[in-house]
């Protein structure tokens, strides 16, 4: 099995300002030249004093986790830039990780995402999730602790918008009658989907067996979580092998000021492919200084990971 990586293209702020959103197109570029199966930009639509609550990470190429990234760090729009990457890509994916649904009308945000999804001919990747911000669920004036209620009613509205119109539905959160909802999706079950978050608890459990083509953990899920997750697929009749699983590599930072070296952070591909992890994420910015060297280290990576794999 060859690896398959995702090129991150959010928080490399060190790399490029968040106002020169072309870099990051042309990256794209060059990483489906480079033989990367997809890129990833994640969202949040604005940032409170509650990102940055437990203290500002001390390198800033590392991944942020809640409460330790800058209220100032660049979010732009991850929907529209995946638009401007797919025109000018014609194989990679795409990957929407993470759309904050609850923060929109589950109508809106259909058609935002389907539109997209029929551009890039099937090529996107929709990851949904609630995040953790409440000072970003204040200011949009959605509460906070519905969260996990608003996105399961959204993902059984999207389930219904893609068989085909009209379209009703009656819930606590939203409710209509015969909606004509077109055009859909590219395929006729929607966009592909990926879930994942900090821990496989029971609403994340029941959201992949319902809905995912893919499961992309924060961090490496145990044993346990998968022993789980295996059994659960079984009982609805789904294979966890035909689930897409998505990994990750860990930079190894010398200091607050430098990159990591690439050979350390590639090492465990091969381990957590023997485990069925066969898709990798990988930000640019966590190892090289070089906004134009972004082609070079992408190529860099598969002939690494090719050696690794041989």
């Amino acid at each position: 099995m060859t690896p398959r990586f995702v090129l991150v293209l959010s928080e490399n702020w060190t790399l490029t300002t968040g106002r020169d959103l072309p870099t990051l197109v042309r990256w794209a570029r060059e990483a489906e030249d480079a033989g990367f199966d997809a890129v990833m930009v994640s969202e949040h639509v604005v940032l409170g004093p509650d990102a940055g609550a437990d203290g500002v990470m001390g390198n800033p190429r590392e991944y942020a986790l809640p409460g330790n990234q800058d209220p100032f760090t660049p979010w732009p729009g991850s929907l529209m830039l995946l638009g401007a990457i797919a025109s000018v890509t014609t194989r990679i994916r795409l990957a929407a990780a993470a759309i904050l649904a609850p923060l929109r009308h589950p109508l809106a945000l259909a058609r935002d995402i389907g539109t997209l999804d029929l551009l890039s001919e099937g090529r996107l990747v929709v990851q949904p999730t609630v995040s953790w911000s409440r000072d970003e669920y204040a200011a949009m004036q959605v509460p906070f602790t519905k969260r996990g209620a608003i996105l399961d009613e959204q993902l059984e509205i999207w389930d219904l918008l893609w068989r085909g119109s009209p379209v009703s539905y009656s819930g606590e959160h939203f409710s209509f009658e015969d909606v004509y909802f077109e055009p859909r999706a590219y395929r006729p079950d929607g966009p592909r989907m990926w879930f994942g978050g900090q821990h496989l608890h029971p609403r994340l459990l029941d959201r992949i067996v319902k809905y995912a083509h893919g499961f992309h953990p924060l961090g490496r899920p145990t044993p346990e979580e998968l022993e789980t997750l295996s059994a659960a697929m079984s009982a609805a009749g789904r294979d966890l092998a035909d689930l897409e699983r998505i990994g990750g590599c860990r930079p190894v930072f010398p200091d607050d000021h430098s990159v990591s070296p690439l050979a350390p952070a590639l090492e465990s591909i091969p381990e957590q492919v023997a485990q069925g992890f066969t898709t990798f994420c990988i930000k640019p910015s966590q190892f090289t200084d070089d906004p134009d060297g972004v082609g070079a280290f992408c190529r860099e990576v598969v002939k690494r990971t090719d050696a690794l794999m041989s």
